[in-house]
């Protein structure tokens, strides 16, 4: 490979104005790019993952993932869950055109015409299902939270809201294939149902979140990431129950993109009752190498990965959580209710808002006035007549590290925080008209800086109007020096009598 750069004419190219930014200096294109490029170009490099869509047919996976997503796309208008229909609609389209090409793939090996059933465990929101169903493969999707999305769906979607405890009692020996697209706590179980429901059961498990067969997984090594290390257990897991695992890269909207899958097993059916036997030990010997004791279902939850703030299909949480609680072992009544390992939880139905957003309004205004004052530098918040600030004399505050404010809070303060997944930050996010948390420094919210940033009311969306004085100005009310805007310009209320009531939500658009 040759590349020539010719210095002299850079130089002498009137509209090259080399600033070392925009522009980049000859002298640096010529002695610096220029091997850079030569090196990367020869440079083999090593990846811990496979390519994407190595496993089947590139052209016919495009042509596919086309048609269905102009087919489905109608779902993001009628798309009734508080998630982004944009990223779970069309994420699940490109899993269900991979599942489908090799479904197609594998029935033209083995010379069958008849369409392969499935059950999605885990299944969530549900489209998944939906669009397996609607290509012609019986099935049915099982969660143990009821979504609004469902209703959507017409008859031929089959869904059924129940808890899954890996058992004697939750087989399915019907089944083609078993799928745990972010199934959380039951993916390292998906590899040993499919291998207990039947020979022919094959599994594909899309990995999101780290949880061992009881518990969350603790890593063993810090020489491969988090997610390499995951992802090689479950492998092994599908290894100790009789399957040649197979890894790929899907093409979707996430990190967390590499599935395993097992088509085939190792050994011959009538090696079943010993091979059983081994998967029994396997499992036996993962006891105590989770990170901790059995979680809470509702803790279970929390520990799901940022990359799953996926509301539809588990009860993931961008936030952190205090992950240490634990539930009493529950071994005697586990192997009477035929659990295979004990000390196992589904998560709880309901699901438990832990954002502090459930937290009594008292609480939350102590600790919103205890903050301020701290950035304000003591000087006392008004409780008394509130009045407008001046560009001149409007206090600031200072800028405070978040674990600089929860030294000055009080223990039962933190304590209670803590029971909510994000604890203090959370709270201080959530209360946008004051504060504003930016890589872990506190400060007050400058409204003029704000509104320099957005656009002109006139060119505001609806919803921005909408919401115009429907809320009480907090530094009106509270701030010692009052609000740094004039009523005209604020968008919160200066005193009840501004106060405009909220419209309500509008109804979304129900499918036809």
């Amino acid at each position: 490979m040759y590349i020539k750069f010719n210095l002299a004419a850079a130089k002498q190219n009137e509209k090259w104005h080399s600033d070392g930014v925009i522009y980049p200096r000859p002298t640096w294109l010529g002695e610096e790019l220029l091997g850079r490029l030569a090196r990367w170009c020869v440079a083999i490099r090593k990846s811990e993952f496979k390519s994407t869509l190595s496993l089947i047919s590139i052209t016919r996976y495009s042509v596919l993932y086309q048609a269905l997503k102009e087919k489905y796309r109608d779902m993001v208008k009628v798309w009734p869950e508080v998630t982004d229909p944009e990223k779970f609609v069309y994420e699940d389209v490109a899993i269900a055109a991979y599942l489908l090409i090799l479904w197609e793939e594998e029935r033209a090996k083995r010379g069958v015409s008849a369409k392969q059933s499935f059950v999605d465990l885990g299944c969530g929101n549900g489209l998944l299902v939906n669009i397996l169903c609607s290509e012609g493969h019986p099935g049915r999707g099982v969660d143990v939270r009821r979504r609004k999305i469902w209703d959507v769906y017409g008859p031929h979607t089959r869904l059924e809201e129940e808890a899954i405890s890996p058992s004697d009692q939750t087989l399915f020996p019907d089944a083609d294939w078993l799928i745990g697209n972010h199934s959380d706590e039951l993916t390292p179980w998906i590899p040993v149902i499919a291998a207990r429901s039947s020979y022919r059961c094959r599994f594909f498990v899309l990995p999101c979140c780290f949880f061992d067969f009881v518990g969350r997984y603790s890593r063993r090594q810090s020489r491969k990431t988090q997610y390499r290390e995951y992802l090689d257990f479950i492998r092994e897991v599908g290894q100790a129950c009789g399957f040649h695992v197979e890894e790929d890269c899907l093409r979707i909207p996430s990190t967390k993109r590499v599935c395993l899958i097992g088509k085939s097993r190792t050994y011959p059916p009538a090696a079943e009752v010993g091979v059983d036997e081994q998967r029994t030990r396997y499992i036996h010997s993962r006891r105590g190498l989770s990170g901790g004791k059995p979680l809470c279902p509702v803790l279970q939850a929390a520990a799901c990965n940022a990359d799953h703030p996926d509301g539809d299909r588990a009860l993931g949480t961008r936030a952190q959580c205090d992950l240490e609680v634990a539930v009493p072992e529950c071994g005697v009544e586990a192997q009477a209710g035929g659990l295979w390992l004990p000390g196992f939880h589904p998560r709880e139905k309901a699901e438990r808002v832990r954002n502090c957003a459930t937290l009594p309004r008292d609480f939350i205004d102590q600790v919103v006035l205890q903050v301020a004052n701290l950035l304000l530098g003591g000087k006392k918040s008004n409780t008394g007549s509130p009045q407008e600030g001046t560009w001149k004399t409007w206090n600031g505050g200072e800028s405070l590290s978040l674990a600089e404010v929860a030294r000055q809070l009080d223990r039962v303060t933190l304590q209670r925080l803590k029971q909510e997944c994000g604890g203090l930050q959370t709270l201080l996010r959530n209360s946008h008209q004051v504060f504003e948390v930016l890589d872990g420094q506190v400060h007050i919210r400058d409204w003029r800086r704000e509104l320099q940033k957005e656009k002109p009311l006139e060119a505001k969306r609806g919803p921005s109007l909408e919401a115009f004085k429907t809320r009480a100005c907090w530094f009106f009310t509270h701030h010692p020096d009052g609000c740094v805007l004039p009523s005209a310009s604020c968008p919160f209320a200066h005193g009840p009598q501004e106060l405009r009531p909220p419209r309500p939500p509008k109804k979304k658009r129900q499918a036809p």
